[in-house]
Formats: C-alpha cells, sequence, structure tokens
C-alpha cells in the first residue's frame, strides 16, 4: 500500500511534460517547496484537471517516487477565480509567485513566504488597496522574511512617512500588513526603493516583472 504525505501548500508554478501530465511547484507550509508530477492531469476528465493550476491553494495528498513526489488527490480551498477575469490582478499574482519560487527552497520552513503569498493575493483580490501598493508591501516584506531586509536606501532624503512605513512593512506580522494606505507621494518612493532592492539582491530577470511594469505604465 502506498503511503501517502499530505501538505498543504499553493501550486506557483507547472509545466508540461510527457504527452498528459503537469509537473508543478508547491509551496507548503510542511516541506516547503516541493516538486510534483500530476499524472494524467491534462487528459479530459482527469480528477486533477483543473485543481493543479497556478494560485490553487489547498490539501495536496503525495506518495514519493523515486526523485520527487506525485500527486493522488488535492483538495482545494481558494482557486483565486477571479484572476481569470483580471488579467492586470493575474499579472501581479504570477510575479509574487515568481518571486516566491526564487526565495523559497526545498525541505525548509517555508510558513512565513507562504502565509505573504496569500495574503498578498487575497489584497489584490480586493478594491481597498492600489496593486501597485501591494506589490511594494510584498517584495519589501519577502525581503524581510528571507533575513535580507537592509534598511533605508542612502541613495537620496526620503519622507518620514516613507521612513516609517518602510520599516513597519518589515516588521509587522504578515497579518497585519493589509491594513493601512498611504500617499501618492510616499508609493513612489516606495516603488523607487524596491527598484534598488531588487537590483541589489536579485541575480536574475524575473520574467512576470516585464509585464506588471507595462501594466503600471
Amino acid at each position: 500500500m502506498v503511503d501517502l504525505v499530505s501538505v498543504n501548500g499553493m501550486i506557483i508554478k507547472r509545466q508540461p511534460v510527457a504527452e498528459y501530465d503537469w509537473v508543478v511547484t508547491i509551496l507548503t507550509s510542511e516541506r516547503g517547496k516541493i516538486t510534483a508530477f500530476a499524472k494524467g492531469a491534462r487528459r479530459p476528465g482527469n480528477q486533477l484537471s483543473g485543481v493543479v493550476e497556478p494560485f490553487c491553494f489547498g490539501q495536496f495528498k503525495l506518495y514519493a517516487g523515486k526523485t520527487s513526489y506525485n500527486i493522488q488527490e488535492a483538495k482545494i480551498s481558494n482557486y483565486f477565480e477571479s484572476f481569470r477575469q483580471d488579467f492586470n490582478g493575474s499579472m501581479y499574482g504570477m510575479f509574487f509567485m515568481e518571486l516566491a519560487d526564487y526565495y523559497t527552497r526545498e525541505n525548509s520552513d517555508e510558513r512565513e513566504p507562504l502565509k505573504l503569498l496569500y495574503q498578498s493575493l487575497r489584497a489584490l483580490e480586493s478594491d481597498t488597496f492600489d496593486n501597485r501598493f501591494v506589490r511594494c508591501i510584498y517584495e519589501i516584506k519577502a525581503l524581510a522574511i528571507n533575513g535580507e531586509y537592509p534598511g533605508v536606501p542612502n541613495d537620496r532624503k526620503y519622507q518620514d512617512s516613507t521612513t516609517y512605513t518602510l520599516n513597519y512593512i518589515a516588521a509587522t506580522p504578515v497579518e497585519k500588513l493589509y491594513t493601512f494606505k498611504v500617499t501618492d507621494e510616499v508609493l513612489l518612493e516606495l516603488d523607487h526603493i524596491c527598484d534598488i532592492y531588487r537590483k541589489r539582491f536579485i541575480d536574475r530577470n524575473i520574467n512576470s516583472l516585464d509585464m506588471v511594469r507595462m501594466i503600471e505604465k
């Protein structure tokens, strides 16, 4: 009898393999980032069709193969279906997932990155926040969780409100991040700071960022 492993997480990437399979990356709270095959999921009517798409969040039951996991079944609690009608929101979401893939590792404690990703996607779905602000919060907090938050850049003088906001994002629990707004002036400075951080800490091109920047222009 096959031993099943149950994990809670979100699919942050997938690629087609063979004729009918997907290989997916799941960011989990129990085992960090893992790779898993969804065999036959590209066949019409397969039980895994529709539950191994990016943004799917829920419980996945896996069994171990020789080099990776295989998905036996999935119970999805949030599909983030609004992104199917919201192209701009989905592009921001893809950027967040690409950053999550960059920062996280296998067999490590990734509960906070998963929590940040989930809450940030929820914020994108809301009409309360400017998507640019959600992006800035996500980028700054992801750095802080990864232990790389460098503080306020010294390239120029920033508003006191910007300095306060920056340090607040870095120090505040994820659950309380999306509870405030900032002025347009502060948002512009936060965006500039994120550009500085990105050039300093990310050593490869984040493909989805190009589309996000086109949307913001």
